[in-house]
């Protein structure tokens, strides 16, 4: 593994880019940890079931920058690898995907500088998620340094399902049999179905439930 410093971003070492990377992740994760328990105190409900995040390891980071004809230097990770950092929040419903990334997106202290509804367009293998790559200010002691993070929306059912679909893809190298694509994509249909189902059955428990209330 090759990864050579450089001055890019006044960072000049891979473990004062672990350093930076770590507090983002630290900084929005309890973003959203105070988001979830300020929605329930108002709403008496939590849109986040819970929250993965993970620093992507040095040999991912070269082999992506040597798969897209990059040298691996610091400078060019941080120039060209979005999700160094990475979160991933899952909730219950689909609805909670898109009230999640407004909440996101209307913190003064976080810029979005791209968005993938894979949600209303999913991938031709099935995927479903909601990505975000946004810029947190990370504070040291002598400056400021604004980093990448990217975050992925998903339900619950997404989840399980893109990771078996991760699995799969690592075993066989991209490569997997066609009928087991094929089955990729049926169990998407199928969990976008049950979604879908579990989002109608709890919007009628909610109205029952604002019913017995009046």
């Amino acid at each position: 593994m090759e990864l050579r410093e450089g001055n890019g971003e006044g960072i000049d070492s891979w473990k004062e880019v672990t350093l930076i990377y770590k507090a983002a992740l630290k900084m929005i994760t309890t973003k959203m940890e105070i988001l979830n328990d300020e929605f329930q105190h108002v709403h008496r409900y939590n849109p986040i079931e819970h929250i993965k995040a993970r620093i992507k390891t040095p040999e991912s980071i070269v082999k992506k920058l040597k798969r897209d004809g990059h040298e691996s230097t610091i400078d060019n990770m941080i120039k060209y690898i979005n999700d160094i950092a990475g979160i991933r929040v899952i909730c219950s419903f689909t609805s909670d995907i898109y009230r999640i990334a407004d909440m996101i997106s209307e913190q003064r202290d976080i810029r979005v500088i791209a968005v993938k509804d894979y949600i209303t367009f999913p991938k031709s293998s099935g995927y479903k998620s909601y990505h975000m790559i946004v810029t947190v200010p990370v504070y040291l002691s002598d400056r400021t340094v604004d980093t990448k993070v990217e975050i992925q929306i998903r339900t619950v059912a997404m989840d399980f399902w893109a990771s078996l679909e991760h699995k799969i893809h690592y075993k066989f190298e991209g490569d997997a049999p066609e009928h087991i694509r094929n089955e990729l994509v049926e169990c998407a249909k199928m969990v976008s179905d049950l979604d879908a189902r579990m989002l109608k059955l709890n919007e009628e428990l909610i109205a029952i439930a604002n019913e017995r209330m009046l």
